[in-house]
């Protein structure tokens, strides 16, 4: 028996590997550079894990989110194994206290954000260690290709100058051909092994609805499923206005969105986690490192900008390889939000100029100046002041970042947040008073949903101006509001630093990042391009359209997904002996309206919408002004 299954067994509990991970795992401990593509629920963790403890040293993880390497570093603390996370919450005697314990204390795991990995008292301390492996996590964020890209891990290969002769694993659930090669590209692992798993998920039944009424197919879906579940939306506010909408109705609900401080994060999914909560309903924020195994439905009741991002999602369902249930409900309002939102945060390479250029005017930089200092920096004030939308701002910031032509760390970044804790007869008492704080009431009770509920992110600047009063006026109705325990005010953290890379020079900087924003644009238009596809194509086997995408073939149609059900449900229809009694009946009359001709043709209703649906696409067939079927000429 091999070493590493002995290792498997005695710390895992497992008496066998999955796929390709015993593979893996003996290339890696044997040294080798491996680049590693496992779909959502492949057991990637285990490929870097195992083999670190089967040689000498620390393995260093780079992860991108803290709540990630937490979970990580938990579940390895559980099995005796040594490992620390640099987080945030560490100051500066923390993190050399931490480093003393991975340098004499038997620690074989170090979690860090690559962020993190770019201080220098980080490196300073991170070049002192024996690292043996360094395992890059989520590793499609080093791509401007990819779903979720993130800067700094454009740097991470500053650990190749640290320890050139360490073993180095990228891994990844999603990247399509482009993004591989960023990736193996910009991460310098040369002539590596590459280890990739397919796409193909058999015990999922992936179904996609237009309907309505989302919410009454979202009980009706809910209801018939006794498991647990998640219900991902579009904005925080939906996933407490969902969240009590299914309470109202009996169905135990919690929710998890960017919004939340840690704390009810981690209370959130430990109720959901340990099933005292059977649904939970999120935003995309509750995503990396979900490993909960009996999730039997997926729903989305937004859509998803990439299919990246939604064949993560749906691969949160069924990971312990039972048969599991994703359904995507939408319908025309939802294309119009999801359409808005991507202009909301699609920025163009001139208005980042003046987004740029108006940044220099704030910090009062002069022409071929780059001044030295980290400036403290609230975005919110920014843009306010020079009327700009926050979320042009924030993915203009993002674009300049990613051009190097900033930095700006927003970890420490937190706005102010309230929640209503006083009762409705009270607070009716309050509103009747003639104060800054009764309209300021009034107006947070109008505005924000779900207050009630749960902490609210607010802007007391904007709120000001909705009461044309002064900021001060507000934060000090907060306080008294809070004083008088009405509410419960957090005012804002701002440890937001920025820093300017290169002398403003305002023409130079335009040229020399445009390109790279309008391909950056493209990419992401063509990714919402492709959703919009496969949500629109019902003709064609969902997995398969799935699997194509990522440049997988699938042999044969799933026979489980709503397209191929609906052509179990109606058999072998022939859609060109239909297509002909339409256009025959249509050549006999004028014009018909669907109803008519299913009186004539007796027809099952939903056949007769396809193929009805497949002659106007081909321009045989056309509506008109009174919703009735002409033979097009």
């Amino acid at each position: 028996m091999s070493k590493a299954l002995d290792l498997l067994k005695e710390t895992w509990g497992f008496h066998t590997f999955r796929g390709q991970q015993e593979a893996i795992v003996n290339a890696v401990a044997d040294g080798l550079n491996c680049f590693v593509l496992l779909p959502t629920g492949g057991g990637k963790s285990i490929c870097y894990q195992l083999p670190a403890l089967m040689n000498e040293g620390v393995c260093v993880v780079i992860s991108p989110l803290i709540a990630l390497m937490q979970d990580q570093v938990s579940s390895l603390q559980e099995k005796g194994i040594k490992a620390i996370a640099l987080t945030s919450k560490l100051n500066r005697h923390d993190t050399v206290i931490a480093f003393d314990n991975l340098m004499h204390g038997n620690y074989k795991f170090l979690y860090l954000s690559p962020e993190k990995l770019q201080a220098e008292l980080i490196q300073e301390k991170i070049a002192q260690l024996n690292v043996n492996l360094i395992a890059i996590d989520e590793a499609h964020c080093i791509s401007q290709w990819g779903h979720d890209f993130r800067p700094a891990y454009l740097k991470i290969p500053v650990l190749n100058d640290l320890f050139p002769h360490a073993t180095k694993i990228a891994l990844t659930a999603t990247a399509t051909r482009s993004v591989q090669k960023d990736i193996l590209d910009n991460l310098k692992l040369g002539q590596c092994k590459s280890f990739k798993g397919s796409y193909f998920r058999d015990n999922l039944y992936i179904k996609v609805q237009k309907t309505e009424d989302i919410r009454n197919n979202l009980l009706r879906l809910l209801k018939k499923n006794n498991d647990p579940a998640i219900v991902y939306v579009g904005t925080r506010k939906e996933t407490i206005e969902i969240a009590r909408h299914l309470n109202a109705n009996h169905l135990n609900s919690c929710s998890y969105h960017g919004g939340m401080n840690v704390e009810e994060k981690k209370n959130s999914f430990a109720a959901w986690k340990e099933d005292r909560v059977k649904i939970m309903v999120a935003t995309n924020a509750f995503g990396m490192g979900i490993d909960k195994a009996n999730v039997r439905l997926v729903i989305h009741l937004y859509l998803p900008n990439s299919l990246e991002n939604f064949i993560q999602e749906i691969g949160r369902a069924g990971r312990d390889n039972l048969p599991s249930d994703t359904v995507l409900l939408y319908n025309e309002n939802s294309i119009l939000r999801s359409k808005e939102m991507n202009e909301a945060s699609t920025v163009t390479p001139e208005l980042t100029k003046t987004i740029y250029v108006k940044l220099n005017d704030y910090f009062q930089i002069a022409t071929g100046e780059q001044p030295d200092d980290i400036f403290d920096f609230d975005v919110q004030d920014f843009a306010q002041t020079y009327q700009l939308p926050f979320l042009k701002v924030y993915y203009a910031l993002m674009h300049l970042e990613q051009e190097d032509v900033i930095f700006y760390d927003q970890q420490g970044q937190r706005f102010s947040r309230v929640k209503v804790i006083e009762s409705s007869k009270k607070l009716l008492e309050i509103q009747k008073e003639n104060h800054p704080k009764s309209d300021l009431l009034e107006l947070l009770l109008r505005s924000y949903g779900g207050i009630h509920d749960q902490f609210i992110n607010i802007n007391e600047r904007f709120l000001a101006r909705r009461l044309n009063l002064n900021k001060s006026a507000v934060i000090k109705a907060f306080r008294q509001l809070d004083h008088d325990k009405v509410l419960i005010y957090e005012e804002s953290k701002n440890n937001f630093k920025l820093r300017f890379l290169c002398p403003r020079e305002d023409n130079f900087v335009f040229q020399s990042i445009r390109h790279h924003i309008k391909s950056r644009n493209k990419v992401k238009a063509n990714k919402i391009k492709a959703m919009m596809r496969f949500i629109n194509n019902d003709f064609v086997c969902r997995q398969m359209q799935l699997l194509r995408y990522f440049d997988e073939e699938l042999q044969k149609p799933c026979g489980k997904c709503d397209v191929c059900l609906n052509k179990k449900k109606i058999g072998p229809t022939n859609y060109l002996e239909i297509s002909n009694d339409i256009i025959a009946l249509l050549n006999s009359n004028v014009s018909l309206s669907l109803n008519e001709i299913d009186e004539e043709l007796k027809l099952d209703k939903e056949t007769l919408a396809k193929t009805l649906h497949i002659l106007r696409e081909k321009g045989v067939i056309a509506l008109n002004l009174q919703n009735k079927f002409y033979i097009k000429k």
